[in-house]
């Protein structure tokens, strides 16, 4: 299993959120679920601008193996997209915690976060699901 980075927070649906500058929120999928989905050939974004609500698929990453939705961790305004996906979204395979973000929320109330879990509540998590 992969390090799970400790500035992150994680929903249990894999995806994970990490708190940057003034109320944003740059989300992801986690290393876990990529290895879960196997490699990735399309990745499907929400548009700047765009509104999500936590809890509500916002976009799609799709493999060899499946599609999946991604969930968001926290409501509010989508402020950017990894646009470098759309060419390369085996990058996320390569690079879930850095290079293969999905995109950036202004969050309405970081207080969502709470909700989330912490990488050991994450780790075990990913471990009950393994056994």
């Amino acid at each position: 299993m992969s390090e799970i980075p400790g500035d992150l927070k994680f929903q249990k649906s894999h995806e994970w959120a990490r708190v940057e500058d003034a109320g944003q929120i740059r989300i992801g999928i986690s290393d876990h679920a990529q290895g879960l989905l196997g490699d990735l050939v399309y990745v499907e974004l929400p548009n700047v601008g765009d509104r999500v609500e936590a809890g509500n698929g916002c976009a799609v990453v799709e493999s060899v193996k499946a599609a999946s939705d991604v969930y968001a961790p926290v409501s509010g305004e989508v402020v950017a997209v990894n646009e470098a996906l759309a060419d390369k979204p085996e990058t996320i395979n390569e690079d879930a915690y850095g290079d293969g973000w999905l995109f950036v929320v202004k969050a309405d109330n970081t207080e969502e976060l709470d909700a989330l879990l912490g990488p050991d509540d994450y780790a075990e998590l990913i471990e009950s699901d393994e056994s």
